[in-house]
This record gives structure tokens, C-alpha cells and sequence, in this order.
């Protein structure tokens, strides 16, 4: 006793395999996932055979349905052979054959699967493409690759069409030209060119096909593949010269100031400006990630590999089961592994001598609370703070001034580590502050024709207290953030 899976192809009774016609001829007991085809029309016009429509009548979902497939199919196959037909390709976007094969190895049922022809073959032959260049996606779900011409099966009525529209337009321009395949595979196959935003006008059956072209790599703007392709071909040999005299050297002053661009942008509140300012600070990645690659010393392959890896060695709480329920146990598990991966002595090693110093002050600071050095109270620390002033005060020379004012401003930055307070960004907004405020300084000096040169320090000090209260009230063009 064997169950036999075979494909009645696309449509036509013509594209049956021999193998297939002779197991439908055998006498054996044919079950059809559904006679909604025109092959079963032509082959079984007195509906000798069984079929499971009345399954999808019964208003359950679809996996509950082919579950239910493969049960019938099974019970069949346990008395005796049985033929079990789908459309098209018995392997090719058919759910119930995948349960059917699982249902039949846990019976212990023999089950054989012949080939048949599908939708892909006809729609090669139809299109005259290489089927070695086609991707096949499933119009229902699935990724697709834009630089690669693709067929979307299953697209069988005009609601599947417009949500497959609507995931497209994501990636291809509303212009971009597709073409239907209507009636894929029967005497009534055409094919028609329309506009990608316009293919859910018409209606849609399962006999349809949609073929989409590939998008040339530089017009795939809106993946990130396109843009890689972009930076690349601008560091080509017969790409841009600039681009192309570029080391990392002398990118590096780009890379900060599109960094603190991104910082502002966030501090404004603008989310335009903070997109825009995003991609300027990924091109600065990736234009390091040319260098590279033009230099044969790594690829952005290398880059993404290397983050990627990281991230996952990094979250063991998301990807291999180990605990992390609190963002405090987080934290802690990622410190332990970046130690264990750098192999430091120290848990101060790894903070760049580059990076701000404020920055880097609350950084070394914050590490080294983690590891224990912590002020049980934060009334030490201000006392500190007092009595580090009182030093800078009383320091004699300029070098020891600069050391005084040094251990004041690091006192600081650890008071504000401690508190949560970003010491980068609370200087900024009181940068902000003072910006706006100096501003209706000098504003109401030049309506009063007051000089500040030559002003007493009391005027100054009028001035600037006006300032602080229109600022507080909103007024003098305050930016945002301030106050």
C-alpha cells in the first residue's frame, strides 16, 4: 500500500507528466486537494474522483484544513494505494503535502512523491527568462531580493494583490513595470505589462502570476543593499576621484562632526532632521568600510559579521536561554563578557583616550562604581566637590590650576554619573542656555545703545537677569530644550 503524491501542473492537461497520467489511469483511488483546476476538469468531467473542498467550506482555517487533508489522505493510504493530486508541482508551495508526508511517517505509511510541472517552468517559458536568474517568492509572506527579477506565486485574488502591492512599494518605485501572467499555463494565457501601484484594478485568481524585474543595485535606495551598492561604486576605479583619495584619516573629522550632528538633531526634537542626520552618520560607515575594502584590509561583510556575532554573544538572556530578567542582570552579564572577550586587566581598559572628556570621566567613573569603588552616600562626593573648589581657589601656579580644575570637573562628572545625569548633555543644555540668553543680551545692549564693553558689571547684571526671565517665559526665540 503506497500513497502517491503527484502535481496536475499549472492548467493544462497537456503539461501532465507521463509518470502522473498513468498513476490517474491505474484504477488506484484519486483523492484532489480541490477541483478548482482545469486539468481535473478535463481528466474527471463525472467526478469519479474524491476531492477535499468541503474541507475549505468548513470555515477553519487554513492549517486546520490541511491538517485534515493530510488525515483523509493517511486513512486512505492505510487500506489501500492511493493517488493524492495538487496543483501544479507536489513540492512547491503546498502546505497539505508537507502534512500529508508527516502524517504518513507517523502511521509508518509507504508514501512516494513523483515530479510534476509548476508554475515556474510555464512562467519562464511565457516570460523567456532563464530560470537560474528568477527568485520564487510566496505573495503571502516571504523575502524577496530587489536586484534579482522575481515571481510571486499564490496571488489569487485582488486582496492578496494589494497587500503584495503595498509590500513592494516599501522597495520598487509606483512606476516600476511588472507584468501579469493571467491564466498561467491554459489556452487563455496572456501576459500584461502595468505600473506596480496599479495591479490590484483588476481582479486576480490562482491561475495568475505576478513577474517583477529587478531593480538596477543603485536605484535600491530603499534597502540597505542599495546604498552599500552606492558607496561602493563611488570607490570603484571609475568611481568618484574625492571619494576615492579618501583614507581614515582624513574621514575622522567627518565622523565626529556628523556624530554631534546626530546629538543635536536628538536634542531638537526634529525627527526629520534626526533621519536625515542618521544617514549622513551611516554613510560615515560605511565610507570607512570603502577604505577598507579598497585597501583589501576588511569588508562591510567583515563589519556586519563582526556586530552581528557580538550582539548575539552579548544577549545569551534572548538567544541561548541564560538569565537576564532586569536591565540591572543585563548589564552585568555584558560587562562580564566583554571582559572575558578583551581579556583586560582592568575594567577600565576599552574607554578611548579619544572620547570627550566629560564623557569619558563619567565612563571610567561608572565602571569603576560597578566594580565596588562607590561613595556609600552622595553627600560625600558633594563634600568632595567643596573641597576640591576650595583647592582650585587656592592653587598657586597655572599648572596647578589646570590640575585643581581638573579634579573639580571630574568630582562633578561622577556626581552627575551617580545621579543619572548625562554630563555631555547637561553642559550642552546649559551651552543652549547660555546661547539664548547672551543672545537678548546683546539684543536689548543694542536697542539701549548700551555698550557691554564699557558697561558697569551692575548693567551687565541687569541685562542678563532680564535675559533669564524672558527666556523662562518663553520668549526671545528660546530653541528647543531650553530653558
Amino acid at each position: 500500500m503506497t500513497i502517491h503524491v503527484v502535481g496536475l501542473g499549472p492548467g493544462d492537461p497537456g503539461h501532465l507528466t507521463a509518470g502522473t497520467r498513468t498513476l490517474l489511469d491505474s484504477g488506484s483511488s484519486v483523492i484532489l486537494r480541490t477541483r478548482r483546476h482545469p486539468t481535473v476538469e478535463a481528466l474527471d468531467p463525472g467526478r469519479r474522483w474524491r476531492d477535499c473542498d468541503d474541507l475549505y467550506q468548513s470555515g477553519v482555517a487554513f492549517e486546520a484544513v490541511y491538517e485534515a487533508i493530510a488525515q483523509r489522505v493517511a486513512d486512505a493510504g492505510a487500506v489501500g494505494d492511493v493517488v493524492y493530486a495538487v496543483p501544479g508541482h507536489p513540492l512547491f508551495a503546498e502546505a497539505s503535502v508537507e502534512r500529508t508526508l508527516a502524517a504518513a511517517d507517523a502511521r509508518g505509511l509507504r508514501i512516494a512523491v513523483h515530479p510534476g510541472v509548476s508554475f515556474v517552468d510555464i512562467a519562464a517559458t511565457a516570460l523567456r527568462v532563464d530560470l537560474a536568474t528568477i527568485q520564487v517568492c510566496d505573495a503571502l509572506e516571504g523575502r524577496f531580493d530587489a536586484e534579482r527579477p522575481a515571481l510571486f506565486a499564490q496571488v489569487y485574488d485582488r486582496d492578496v494583490a494589494t497587500a503584495l502591492k503595498l509590500r513592494l512599494l516599501d522597495v520598487y518605485p509606483a512606476e516600476h513595470a511588472v507584468r501579469v501572467l493571467r491564466e498561467l499555463g491554459t489556452s487563455s494565457e496572456r501576459i500584461v505589462t502595468a505600473p506596480l501601484a496599479e495591479i490590484d484594478r483588476e481582479a486576480w485568481s490562482y491561475l495568475d502570476t505576478l513577474y517583477v524585474p529587478a531593480l538596477p543595485p543603485e536605484a535600491d535606495v530603499r534597502r540597505f543593499d542599495g546604498l552599500l551598492a552606492i558607496v561602493r561604486r563611488l570607490h570603484a576605479p571609475d568611481g568618484c576621484p574625492w571619494d576615492r583619495e579618501q583614507t581614515h584619516e582624513s574621514l575622522r573629522h567627518h565622523l565626529v562632526e556628523e556624530s554631534y550632528e546626530v546629538l543635536e538633531a536628538i536634542d531638537s526634537g526634529d525627527p526629520d532632521a534626526l533621519r536625515e542626520e542618521l544617514g549622513d552618520l551611516l554613510l560615515q560607515v560605511l565610507m570607512h568600510a570603502g577604505v577598507a575594502e579598497r585597501s583589501e584590509t576588511f569588508s562591510f561583510e567583515d563589519v556586519s559579521e563582526g556586530i552581528a556575532r557580538k550582539l548575539v554573544r552579548r544577549h545569551p538572556h534572548v538567544f541561548a536561554g541564560a538569565p537576564g530578567n532586569t536591565a540591572e542582570e543585563v548589564f552585568a552579564n555584558w560587562e562580564q563578557i566583554k571582559k572575558a572577550e578583551k581579556a583586560r586587566d582592568s575594567v577600565l581598559d576599552g574607554v578611548p583616550p579619544s572620547m570627550p572628556a566629560l564623557a569619558a570621566s563619567q565612563t571610567l567613573q561608572g565602571r569603576a562604581r560597578r566594580a565596588g569603588f562607590e561613595w556609600p552616600d552622595i553627600r560625600i562626593p558633594l563634600a568632595k566637590l567643596a573641597e576640591e573648589v576650595e583647592e582650585l581657589a587656592l592653587a598657586g601656579n597655572a599648572s596647578e590650576r589646570e590640575s585643581e580644575f581638573g579634579d573639580v570637573a571630574m568630582v562633578l562628572a561622577g556626581i552627575g554619573q551617580r545621579m543619572g545625569i548625562d554630563a555631555e548633555q547637561a553642559l550642552r543644555g546649559a551651552n543652549g542656555r547660555f546661547r539664548a540668553r547672551f543672545g537678548i543680551v546683546e539684543q536689548l545692549a543694542k536697542e539701549r545703545e548700551v555698550d557691554l564693553v564699557a558697561a558697569s558689571v551692575d548693567e551687565v547684571l541687569g541685562l542678563w537677569n532680564e535675559a533669564k526671565r524672558r527666556v523662562a517665559a518663553g520668549a526671545g526665540g528660546n530653541p528647543p530644550g531650553v530653558s
